[in-house]
Formats: C-alpha cells, structure tokens, sequence
C-alpha cells in the first residue's frame, strides 16, 4: 500500500514537474502567433535593406513604382518595431507561461486580443506605406505627414502589445497571490519590468500620434508643433531601445547560464539591474535633440548625465555574465584567467548566437557613448555613423539573440526537435550575420565621421569633395548587406523548417537555477509601487519644465498646434 501511495506520489510530482517545464499549447499558440509575424517582418524588412545599400552604392536603382524612402520606411517600421514588439510579446507570452505557470482562458483571451488588434494595425499601416502614402520613415517626423491610417495602425500596434503585455502581468499577479513571501519567477519579473517600462515610454507616442499628428493628417488642425511632437517621439524613442534590449537580457541571465550547464550568478542583480533600467530608460531622450533650438541646453545637458547612468545597469550584466562563464568554465576543469572560454559550448546555437550578439554590444556600447556625448554627437550627428550604431545594437546584440532564442523556442512551442543539422545551419547563419554586420557596420561608422548623412539615398549628397570617398564605403556596406541578406535567406528557411517540418519530440525551454550560497532577495526589489515612483519621479523631474518651455514659447498656441 506505502509503495503505491508513494508510486501515485511521485507520478504526480513527475507530472506538476513536466507541466512546469513545458509550456502549455494553448500559449503556446499566441506565442507563436506573435514570433510567426515577426519573422515575416525579418524577411520583407531584411529585403528593403538589400535594396537600400544597394541604391546607396551608385550601381543600382529601383523599379518605377518604388522610391528610397518608401523602402526606407518598410526597412525601419518592419525591423525597428514590428519585428521587435512581436518577438517580444511572443517570447515574453512563452516565459511567463514557463515560469509562471499556464494561463487562464480569460488571461489568454486578453493576449489573443492584443494580438489580432497589433495584427490589424500593421496590416492598416503596411498598406499605407506600400500605397506610397506613408513615406515618412522609422521616426515618422513631422513636417513629413503620412495618410492618418498609417498613424492609427502603428497606435494599434502599440495598443495591442498593451493588452498582451495586460495578460502577462494578470498572470505574474496571480502567481504571486499563490506563493505569497516568495521570490517572483525570474523570467516573469523581467517580463513584467519590461511591459511596464514599455507602457510608460509608449505613452509619449501615443500622445504625439492622437492629438497632433492623426488630427493634422486628417485636416482638422492646420499645423503641428514640431519640436513637440519631436519631444514626446524621443521620450519614447530612446526607451524604445531598451525594450529591445531587455528581452535579450532576458536570455543572457536566465537562459544561456542553463545551456551552458551552469548557474544564475545572482537573482538580487539581475532584479537591481532591470529595476534600474526601469527608472533610468525614460528621462534621456533630449539626448537625441542636441542640435534642436527650443530646448534649454541645461536640461539636455541633465538627461545627457541620467543617459550615462544607464550604463551602470548594463556593466552589471557584463560582470553577471562573465561571472557566469567563469564559474562554469572553473567547474570543468579551466586553468588561467581565460581558461573558460575554450570550455564554452562553440557548437551550441542557443549559445553562439545570443555570445555573439554580446560581444557586438561592447562597440555598441562604446558608440552609444559618443551619441550621448555634449560635444562628440556634434560630430556624428545625422550622419550615417549612428545607422552604423544602431545596427551594432539593435540589429546584432538584440537581432541575434532572437534569432538564437527562436530556433529553440519554436520547436518546444510546437512539439519538435532542433536537429544536428538545423543546429548547424543556425551557426552558420550567425557567423554570416556577424560577418556582414561587421563589414557593413564599420563602412557606416567610417563614414559617418567622413560626414556621410543618414536618411538619404544620395550617395553624392551636396557635391561634396569627399563624395567619391563616401561611395567607396557605400559599396562596402551594400557588400556587407547582401552577405546580411543571404544569412536572412538561411534564417527564414530555419524557422519554415523548426515551425512545420523538423521531426517531431520534445526541445527544452532552458531556465538555469540561482547559484548555491546566492543571497535572497531583498523584498525592496519586488516593491512594485516604490520603485514605479521612484520611475514617475525622475520622469517628472526630466520632463516638465522642458515640455511646459516648449508649449509656451510654441508659435502655435498655447496647446501646441493650431485649430483652423
């Protein structure tokens, strides 16, 4: 009798174990649903860059019924937004779920809402910008207007992700209810962090895009602001930058420690450094308005030091990672101080591709640095060398990581195995990615500081006398994107493959445990409310007087535009 009460024990156990450890198919479908979307903007995204560095070369034009800037616009909107708020809410849907446990069917519901009004609003503002109606690239600035659908369908895209992000946190609260006095899910907390952060930063944007740029598109006010509107985009803007960037922190903490067989260095630092990124992310964007009149250069002189702050959070996920490769690297045997590196796991996709994507963050870090800079931006500002940056940040660091994350989480959403051969492809496609970003990224950054303008499609831009030195690196850079495009090629065919072809069976969700001997964490860091005041605070100290500056000296009126 014990031992069938003991057999009936331990297969329950078994079973709570597995369900904990898989993610339940019902999320699974809205998380692959969100991933599936974002790949396609990969695809359609990657080929309007193609065409860009192509044109930009000087050995090539478009078909009639293109321009530059309509194909810049795809190239921006599709991999700046699309591809990132998609993959994010899809692989945050997935690691809740992991690590928080199943959602319920009203939880669930709200997420596939999300979904299908993000859907409807990039569809509304695709059409728009294939239509040649919405040529107003990635940072759609006012003077340039675009037809208001296209306005409405990027605010649904935000609203969608809003609602996604809604059903995460329903569920992060209903796990805490149910373990009352414990540490929150890792994952689940990061999760949280970042919709919250993306909540508020959105909220800038949303503002610009309902009572100013959708009311002048459709003709009911006669001008806008723009430096207002320019204000409330950067508010968003560099925040934004830092919604990619958590989701891969994301990674780096939790999983690449569980793939590599090792341990979370600490949980108390991987909470600090997100709750940190949490109040520190908004109140920098004036940053991005040094050569703006209208704006009191001592407060962009203060958001330029809460910028720098920032790299306080992301020095701590450096030590937190290499600590982490350390202390592995020493359990197999490692001599020397970089004895751990040769014990790393090279072959690994889920690791190859997101180690990459850290090591290109050092350079981006570094130019970040100069973008931030009083004095140095002057010298790269609205040239082509902050393409060149961003491209090292977003399009690498964060770009690969998803791209490591999906060829593992694709297969365990649904029911398949990542093979040997398509593990070899992964790789293959990262180094390529690698290669052709860093050919290409350093012709930007090379000639941005030659004074190569961004935003343009004119190789010759002025008739300058370094105009022949310019195209010599626009060359460059459209060799280093079609060898980007031939890895997207590779890419696409992986994830058809994991997503509808690759032999059915089981693949992990890697989620590594905290360190034996790791301190608990202090309960201030599962403070919500007192860390969110803190983030409101800063806010509002960083942001009134320049806004209130702005309104009152507008030439429009006191409400920033003007009625007719």
């Amino acid at each position: 009798m014990t031992t069938t009460k003991e057999t009936v024990q331990s297969t329950a156990t078994s079973s709570l174990k597995k369900q904990l450890e898989f993610v339940d198919k019902k999320d699974g479908k809205l998380a692959l649903a969100y991933i599936y979307v974002a790949f396609i903007a990969v695809f359609l995204g990657g080929t309007a860059g193609l065409l860009q560095v192509l044109v930009r070369s000087g050995k090539f034009e478009l078909p009639s019924f293109l321009n530059y800037y309509q194909v810049l616009t795809v190239h921006g909107v599709l991999l700046g937004l699309v591809l990132t708020t998609f993959f994010i809410m899809g692989f945050q849907t997935a690691a809740v779920s992991r690590t928080s446990g199943t959602f319920t069917n009203k939880q669930r519901t709200i997420g596939w809402v999300g979904f299908w009004l993000a859907t409807i609003g990039l569809v509304a503002a695709a059409a728009m910008v294939l239509t040649n109606q919405a040529s107003v690239l990635y940072t759609f600035y006012a003077p340039l207007k675009a037809h208001w659908v296209f306005y409405l369908g990027l605010a649904l895209v935000v609203v969608g992700s809003w609602i996604t992000g809604l059903a995460q946190a329903m569920r992060f609260v209903q796990w805490r209810k149910e373990h009352k006095g414990q540490s929150t899910p890792l994952l689940s907390f990061m999760a949280v962090v970042n919709n919250l952060l993306w909540f508020i930063a959105t909220l800038g944007v949303a503002i610009e895009v309902l009572f100013q740029l959708i009311p002048w598109s459709m003709g009911l006010v006669e001008r806008v602001d723009v430096l207002l509107s320019r204000t409330l985009f950067w508010y968003f803007g560099h925040a934004l930058v830092y919604f990619w960037l958590l989701p891969a922190y994301m990674v780096w903490y939790v999983v690449i420690p569980k793939v590599i067989g090792g341990k979370i260095f600490s949980e108390s630092l991987a909470k600090l450094a997100f709750m940190l990124f949490l109040i520190l992310s908004v109140p920098v964007g004036l940053h991005h308005q040094f050569t703006e009149p209208g704006i009191d250069p001592l407060w962009k002189f203060i958001q330029t030091v809460l910028t720098f702050f920032v790299v306080v959070p992301s020095l701590m996920t450096a030590f937190s990672m290499f600590a982490t490769f350390e202390m592995r690297g020493r359990e197999l045997g490692a001599k020397g101080v970089f004895g751990w590196f040769k014990k790393l796991p090279w072959s690994d996709s889920r690791f190859l591709l997101p180690f990459i994507g850290m090591v290109a963050f050092i350079p981006g870090g570094a130019g970040g640095i100069v973008n931030a800079s009083y004095q140095m931006n002057e010298l790269v500002h609205n040239t082509i060398w902050v393409t060149g940056h961003f491209h090292l940040t977003v399009a690498t660091a964060v770009a690969l990581t998803f791209f490591g994350t999906a060829f593992w989480l694709i297969p365990h959403l649904n029911g398949r195995k990542l093979t040997k051969r398509a593990n070899s492809m992964a790789n293959c496609a990262g180094i390529l990615w690698a290669i052709g970003m860093t050919i290409m990224s350093s012709a930007m950054h090379i000639a941005g500081l030659l004074g190569a303008p961004r935003r343009s499609a004119y190789s010759e831009y002025g008739g300058s006398e370094q105009a022949a030195e310019w195209i010599s690196y626009q060359i460059t850079q459209a060799i280093g994107g079609s060898i980007l495009f031939i890895a997207i090629l590779v890419i696409t065919g992986l994830i058809i493959y994991l997503g509808f072809f690759a032999p059915k069976g089981e693949e992990e969700f890697p989620v590594a445990e905290v360190a034996p001997g790791a301190e608990k964490v202090p309960a201030a860091l599962e403070n919500f409310k007192l860390w969110g005041i803190i983030m409101i605070a800063v806010i509002i100290f960083a942001y009134t007087i320049p806004i209130i500056d702005i309104i009152q000296n507008s030439p429009l009126g006191s409400i920033g535009y003007k009625l007719w």
